[in-house]
């Protein structure tokens, strides 16, 4: 039972027995399979063919009459859902200006079944890529800007959807954000953010909010102050637990009857 769709192959190659050899080959090759969708003899009659059509692989072979291979290629790049494109060719010479072209493989004529098999398998898992990718930004995109945190981190962009936000704490000139799996540092006032998170999300003390779905303890902490897990020292007096990652955060004296309120809500939920 094939677990994963054919690949859409278009065969291009001046010769009609090349072509035919590769068809054979790809008949044979397991997984991922391949389906070849189309042939063309020349760059020229590949293109006209992609104007109107799609397909994931081009099996492309070098030296053809009129616009070569790599002239394909170069123009296939300006396409922002391009093909993947694997050299097939009797002339070696030309592979460092084929992977300069970001072609997937280069392989030399005769082709083994092995080595075609392995090159589908790279293409099958670039797709795969790209697929992860796609649906990435789409469910970024689907998230309303309201309901994201947006930060930069080792030079990355991240959007945070707040649903995912167990607390926000001030730590001296950043906060950390934090989710049950990351911790996060971004810039930003924490007043703002309760101005923009509430009422979901619940001011503790001073230096932290706390998502009221997240609040699960209250306790009182006597004497002298007690280590929290990598943040400091629990001031004496009450302190909650943050759910899923078991934290525990200090609460301000003034704020003891909204955290009992917040719990209590959570109960009757």
């Amino acid at each position: 039972m094939h677990t994963t769709p054919a690949l859409k192959v278009l065969l291009v190659d001046d010769e009609p027995l090349a072509r035919l050899r590769l068809r054979s080959l790809l008949e044979a090759c397991q997984e991922p399979r391949a389906e070849v969708v189309a042939e063309a003899g020349t760059a020229s009659q590949a293109q006209a063919w992609l104007k109107d059509h799609g397909c994931d692989l081009i099996l492309l072979d070098v030296q053809m009459p009129g616009p070569d291979g790599l002239q394909l290629a170069d123009a296939l790049r300006e396409k922002p859902l391009r093909p993947a494109v694997v050299f097939v060719t009797a002339h070696a010479e030309h592979a460092l200006r084929a992977f300069e072209l970001e072609a997937l493989d280069y392989l030399t004529k005769p082709v083994r079944r092995e080595r075609l098999q392995a090159a589908l398998a790279r293409v099958a898992e670039r797709l795969a890529e790209r697929a992860a990718a796609r649906a990435g930004r789409a469910a970024a995109e689907s998230v309303p800007e309201g309901e994201v945190i947006t930060l930069t981190e080792r030079g990355r962009l991240l959007r945070i959807p707040v649903a995912e936000v167990l607390y926000i704490k001030a730590e001296q000139k950043y906060l950390t954000l934090r989710t049950a799996t990351h911790s996060h540092v971004m810039d930003g006032s924490l007043s703002e953010l309760e101005h923009r998170l509430a009422p979901r999300f619940l001011r503790v003390h001073r230096n932290a909010l706390v998502a009221c779905s997240a609040v699960r303890e209250l306790e009182r902490h006597g004497g002298e102050p007690e280590e929290d897990t990598g943040f400091g020292a629990l001031e004496p007096g009450w302190a909650v637990r943050v759910a899923f990652v078991d934290e525990w955060l200090s609460v301000s004296r003034r704020q003891v009857a909204a955290v009992r309120e917040a719990l209590a809500a959570g109960l009757r939920a």
